[in-house]
C-alpha cells in the first residue's frame, strides 16, 4: 500500500475517532459505518469502529471490526490490541492470551501485551502469571493513571486488599479496562 494512500485512509477515519474522543459513540459508528460504505478497505476505520463499539459494551462487535481492519492490515498492531480485550471482556480469555503472546513475539516488552496478559490471567484466577505479567507492564513505565490502577491490582493478589466489584468489567477503552 502506498503511504499516500495509506494517510488518506486514515484522514478518512478521523471525523470517527474525534467523535470517539468527544464521547459521540453512536455518531461515530454512524460515521465510521458510512467511511467503510465508500472504502470497505479502510482498516483505520475498521479499527476505530471496533474501538466506538468497544465503548458501548458492544465487544462482539468491536471484536469483528478488529479481526476486518486485521484482515486488510494484518500488521496492525493497534488492531491486535483491541481483539486481545475485546475477546477478555467477552470472557475469552485463553484467546487474549495467545492473542497477547503473539504481540510479544514481535516485542517482549510490549506494554500493551503484558498488560492484557497481566488482566486475562487475573480473570482465570491465576494470580502469580497476573502478578508477572502486571510487574513486567509496570517496568514499562506507563501513564501514572493505569499505573496506579495496576499498583491497586497488585495489592489485591497480594491479599494486602480487597477487590472492589467497581471497575471489572467496566469502563475504559480497549487498552485499559480490569475485567
Amino acid at each position: 500500500m502506498s503511504g499516500q494512500r495509506d494517510g488518506e485512509k486514515w484522514d478518512a477515519a478521523q471525523e470517527g475517532a474525534e467523535l470517539i474522543a468527544e464521547g459521540e459513540i453512536d455518531a461515530a459508528i454512524r460515521e465510521l459505518e458510512s467511511v467503510i460504505d465508500r472504502d470497505p478497505k479502510n482498516e483505520y476505520a475498521y479499527y476505530f469502529l471496533g474501538a466506538a463499539h468497544f465503548e458501548k459494551g458492544a465487544f462482539d462487535k468491536a471484536m469483528k471490526a478488529s479481526v476486518k481492519a486485521l484482515e486488510i492490515a494484518p500488521q496492525y498492531l493497534g488492531a491486535l490490541v483491541q481483539l486481545g480485550h475485546a475477546l477478555r471482556m467477552m470472557g475469552r480469555h485463553q484467546e487474549a492470551i495467545r492473542v497477547a503472546r503473539q504481540l510479544l513475539a514481535q516485542n517482549k516488552d510490549d506494554g500493551d501485551a503484558l498488560y492484557l496478559l497481566g488482566l486475562s490471567h487475573y480473570a482465570r484466577g491465576e494470580r502469580a502469571a497476573a502478578a508477572e505479567y502486571l510487574n513486567r507492564f509496570l517496568a514499562t513505565k506507563p501513564e501514572l493513571e493505569v499505573a496506579n490502577e495496576v499498583h491497586g491490582l497488585l495489592q489485591v493478589l497480594r491479599g494486602d486488599v480487597e477487590p472492589s466489584d467497581e471497575g471489572e468489567g467496566g469502563g475504559g477503552g480497549p487498552d485499559r479496562s480490569l475485567n
